[in-house]
């Protein structure tokens, strides 16, 4: 097609339009050559999407060639389709299509991340660990800021915007997840679970490893942890290191039951007959009252 000028118009080929052009054919490669991408943090359930799964593999094969990368072993890490290839082992497969694509390590993580990020129901974990892998990746790609460029400082919150703007979230809400994978693994477990708040984790993340320890050990016994006890428990390690049984103290008065609400009535039936005629309510209030002072200190002596 030529236009008013007689200049040829190049039209994008469909590759071009999804992505992947100059991308080598599909081929067929041996599942038992191919290993998971290392650290991968994606989690591959054996649950009902993943039977559905297996059944349209059995019916169709895979239809999206999975990504992968050689290794030094000239065998096949994944890096996109650790779910289909699940699913094609379930189906009976030894073979599944592939897109093999020299990456190196930082570009092979970006991809993986991107790949997976976008499905739904992930689980906070899944989102704290990619997001720092991704973050640990640009960092090392971009290197150290030059002098034209002195607001590069790679793994802060600009970082962050650009992961999150990739992701439909904000730079500080990608930095949140993140400090997710400084909890011990039994309290990203509860988070997982929700068992444990987002927020309220996200405060326990500050915190040193062993007293982390205690935490999990008292959700685990009560069943509950409370906002204002990891406040109090924060400002008071701002003071200095602390032990155990300090800890549960400071929990304990956090939650303090409130004094219970009492309501006591007396009918007039029953304090007419203690009292003459003539005595309105205000007159026998009153002796109640001078009773009851008398009464409380004897019980001090």
């Amino acid at each position: 097609m030529k236009n008013r000028s007689g200049e040829k118009i190049k039209l994008a080929s469909i590759d071009e339009l999804l992505g992947v052009v100059n991308e080598e054919s599909a081929m067929e490669i041996e599942i038992s050559k191919i290993h998971p991408f290392k650290n991968h943090p994606f989690k591959v359930l054996d649950d009902e999407k993943m039977q559905d799964l297996v059944e349209s593999v059995r019916i169709n094969g895979v239809l999206t060639p999975v990504l992968l990368r050689m290794d030094d072993n000239e065998e096949y890490e994944m890096v996109s389709g650790h779910r289909r290839m699940h699913a094609a082992q379930l189906a009976g497969l030894t073979t599944i299509p592939a897109i093999v694509r020299e990456l190196s390590d930082d570009d092979a993580v970006i991809a993986m991340v991107d790949a997976n990020i976008q499905r739904e129901e992930l689980l906070p974990s899944e989102k704290a660990f990619a997001y720092k892998m991704k973050m640990d990746a640009m960092r090392r790609t971009a290197g150290r800021p030059t002098k034209e460029n002195t607001r590069q400082n790679v793994g802060n919150y600009e970082t962050a915007d650009l992961i999150g703007k990739d992701n439909g979230e904000s730079g500080r809400q990608v930095q949140r997840y993140i400090r997710l994978t400084e909890l011990i693994p039994e309290l990203l477990d509860l988070v997982d679970k929700k068992k444990l708040q987002f927020t309220v984790a996200i405060d326990i993340s500050y915190i040193d490893k062993e007293v982390q320890e205690w935490i999990y050990e008292y959700i685990r016994d009560t069943g509950f942890i409370k906002p204002k006890q990891i406040a109090a428990l924060r400002n008071q390690l701002n003071d200095g290191p602390i032990n155990q049984i300090q800890m549960l103290s400071i929990f304990n008065n956090c939650v303090m039951a409130k004094k219970v609400s009492r309501s006591l009535t007396f009918s007039e039936k029953k304090l007419t007959k203690y009292f003459p005629d003539d005595y309105t309510a205000k007159d026998m209030e009153q002796v109640i009252e001078s009773l009851l002072e008398k009464w409380m200190q004897e019980q001090s002596c």
